[in-house]
């Protein structure tokens, strides 16, 4: 397995950014406009173990794939799933908002995704988007500081 790791300061308490992270609305901000989701179906309880189903578009308007999120954990500041869909056969991902100060955080994402072509592929992709996702974060992170 190969990993893709980046982390950021963001100006809002870990536990507030976490249940942030929990939000269909805050994925689809954080990812657009270079991916949009529709079509997101939801359990009706999201907790360890609930399945998660979207499909993808890039740009909003080249169909990409169905992407399927398992979450594994669930906790005041930590989300891992295991998720896959398309090209990415193994997208393990570990977000963590630890506090670094009453209304601070430095939150992480880790990917673990599949070696071989399909992690040749995936890997470099993955690198852009953590790149847009966390500078979306700070955006948003700051106007609600």
């Amino acid at each position: 397995m190969g990993t893709v790791t980046r982390t950021i300061d963001l100006p809002i308490a870990a536990d507030a950014a976490c249940a942030l992270a929990r939000k269909p609305e805050l994925f689809a901000f954080v990812v657009g406009p270079i991916l949009a989701v529709r079509s997101l179906r939801l359990p009706d309880l999201v907790a360890p173990g609930a399945r998660i189903s979207g499909r993808l578009w890039w740009f909003g308007v080249l169909p990409a794939w169905t992407h399927h999120i398992t979450l594994l954990e669930l906790s005041d500041t930590e989300i891992r799933t295991r998720e896959q869909g398309g090209l990415v056969r193994t997208w393990n991902h570990h977000l963590t908002f630890v506090p670094t100060g009453e209304r601070s955080c430095r939150y992480t994402d880790e990917i673990e995704i599949d070696d071989g072509w399909r992690g040749v592929l995936v890997r470099p992709v993955a690198h852009l988007l953590f790149r847009h996702r966390h500078r979306r974060w700070r955006t948003l992170a700051g106007l609600l500081a």
